[in-house]
């Protein structure tokens, strides 16, 4: 039986920047970086050193080089936030792209983009 979700992997163009965007821009925390191939790396982030799931970035053309037969599409993922109004606020300042905040039957919502034009979606926390 599944217990829960331990992480998401997600495949980038550019990995550095990637990993920029997550912990400079959305304040997530690096756990591990662990060099897997040559001078290909696995960078580990999440919002906090004890948060339940992470995020696993990974540089694409490692994945197609390895032959591994994955999807390299980016996952949707949807976060949760207590104070919606303060991280759209905090983003936008960032001049992180930002869809508009959306009331939706269980909740408000909004969308935000990467470097790399990969979309990503924030509810608020009931």
């Amino acid at each position: 039986m599944i217990d829960g979700l331990e992480s998401v992997m997600l495949y980038v163009d550019n990995q550095d920047q990637s990993v920029a965007f997550w912990t400079k821009d959305l304040g997530f925390v690096i756990r591990s970086e662990d060099l897997i191939y040559d001078d290909y790396k696995s960078v580990e982030v999440a919002p906090s050193l004890n948060s339940e799931t992470s995020i696993v970035i990974f540089d694409k053309e490692f994945i197609r080089e390895t032959g591994h037969e994955v999807n390299l599409d980016t996952p949707s993922l949807m976060f949760r936030v207590k104070d919606l109004d303060a991280l759209y606020a905090d983003l936008n300042n960032k001049g992180i792209r930002c869809g508009e905040i959306v009331k939706t039957p269980d909740g408000r919502v909004f969308n935000f983009s990467d470097d790399e034009d990969n979309y990503f979606a924030v509810k608020e926390a009931g």
